[in-house]
């Protein structure tokens, strides 16, 4: 264990204890619901024209955060790091994963449902799994006693949809998933309350496939938005929030459950960045800043609205402390963020976040302020033939105030040269951290020649 996360476990000790359970407590039930390229400006209450009034609902039951973000851009490191606490380039999910690939999250790592099983847990995935398809990295190999879901995104083929590690439709049909899903979420619920009795509390991992293109939303909802099937697809993924906390309430189970909604990474080809800078698969805002909901009663505020800092890295350490789990067996990237949640901190201190695109470093936020360092020559999903994909060095790394610019149009570096040089010396003592290939690849990155680069700009490498 590096000499870092050492001192790192050992100063969150005392703070994983702040959320634990208190002697004789019933260990709370979670469900985590997780959309998939759902922008930050899709929902109704993070200022849409678009009409989600179960989710309206729900951020008014609990507290809303502007603050929030992904670990990354895209899907199977953001969900890797929503379900360890560690950067997606620390546990073998650098990159999307594709049906034909045949590794996924490194066996040796833990997930928070295994973490949870640990406290006698009952545990279900259903929907988008994404973290390896074939046998031994699926969710039932990983903490989870059943799935129902695709086990990529829904534009890959094949497309199957799977009972645990049965393929029940060959070719899911994607108008009635969000249905299937729905009904197999509060199933799960109303099976888990009614053979509690007190006793086995229960996390429902229920990760959407859509807004992920391409859609598909039914027959009670398709044609019925005023933006057309991508206004359709939101409005059944709110029925189905609506419906998950129906159950809850229905089965007696709302006092005692936290809930928690967000997506893993900004909007694609369509959907709202929320006025945000870049859209997935960029490490501008736009594609890694979240919707983020948390609602407990009694325990998170109702109604309110924090700008604290906080990312999808915090969800499993945090859970992981209000349940009492057992800690993982390698030091967490995210911290506990309770003290966020129930409102008794604004902000708390952090290391810096690390922003990855694949292998590649690409910005590091520090408080309100964010460092970009490298990006891409090319735009993301725009392919050009003449010019290959390539992660270069900014000649000036770039300086953005979040609180004042959240769209990262002013770069404010000249100014502020302290500000870069503690977050320069801050990441490169992260860096020593990492895996050998993606320190190596930072090495090498800083020597490669590029041709000076205007703020904002995409590189060009002259070697």
């Amino acid at each position: 264990m590096h000499r870092r996360h050492f001192l790192q476990t050992l100063a969150a000790a005392p703070a994983l204890l702040e959320a634990s359970p208190a002697a004789g407590d019933p260990s709370p039930n979670i469900v985590l619901i997780y959309a998939d390229d759902l922008g930050f400006g899709d929902l109704h209450v993070y200022g849409s024209t678009l009409s989600t009034p179960n989710i309206d609902k729900l951020a008014a039951e609990g507290t809303r955060f502007t603050n929030w973000t992904s670990a990354n851009p895209v899907c199977s490191p953001s969900r890797a790091s929503l379900l360890t606490g560690r950067y997606p380039t620390r546990v073998g999910v650098p990159r999307v994963f594709f049906p034909q690939d045949k590794d996924g999250l490194n066996l040796d790592e833990q997930t928070l449902a295994d973490l949870l099983k640990t406290k006698g847990y009952k545990t279900q995935c259903v929907g988008k799994w994404h973290l390896g398809s074939a046998p031994q990295y699926l969710p039932t190999k990983r903490g989870f006693d059943h799935y129902l879901g695709i086990p990529y995104s829904n534009d890959m083929t094949p497309r199957p949809l799977l009972k645990d590690t049965a393929v029940v439709e060959p070719e899911a049909d994607l108008n009635s998933l969000t249905r299937k899903y729905t009904e197999e979420a509060t199933k799960f619920i109303r099976e888990s309350m009614a053979g509690s009795k007190g006793g086995a509390p229960f996390f429902l991992y229920f990760p959407h496939t859509f807004p992920h293109i391409p859609l598909g939303a039914s027959e009670r909802f398709r044609g019925k938005s005023p933006r057309g099937i991508y206004g359709d697809v939101l409005a059944e993924l709110d029925w189905s929030v609506g419906e998950v906390m129906k159950t809850l309430q229905e089965t007696g189970a709302t006092r005692n459950t936290l809930v928690i909604f967000s997506s893993d990474n900004g909007p694609w080809h369509q959907g709202s960045s929320g006025r945000l800078r870049g859209r997935k698969g960029e490490t501008w805002e736009g594609g890694v800043r979240e919707p983020f909901i948390v609602s407990m009663p009694g325990r998170i505020p109702k109604g309110k609205v924090s700008a604290g800092l906080g990312s999808m890295l915090d969800v499993t350490p945090t859970i992981a402390a209000l349940c009492g789990a057992t800690p993982p067996n390698k030091p967490m990237d995210g911290m506990n963020v309770w003290k966020l949640w129930t409102g008794e901190a604004a902000q708390l201190e952090r290391e810096p976040l690390l922003y990855f695109d694949d292998v590649h470093l690409q910005c590091a936020r520090w408080g309100k302020w964010k460092l970009h360092v490298s990006r891409y020559n090319r735009k993301a999903y725009s392919p050009n033939p003449a010019m290959g994909l390539r992660n270069l060095l900014l000649t000036n790394p770039e300086l953005y105030d979040l609180d004042t610019d959240p769209d990262e149009s002013y770069d404010v570096a000249d100014l502020h040269p302290d500000i870069v040089r503690q977050i320069m010396a801050k990441l490169e003592t992260q860096m020593k951290t990492f895996p050998d290939a993606i320190a190596g690849d930072w090495a090498v990155t800083k020597e490669k020649k590029v041709s000076p680069t205007p703020a904002g700009a995409l590189p060009r490498s002259i070697d």
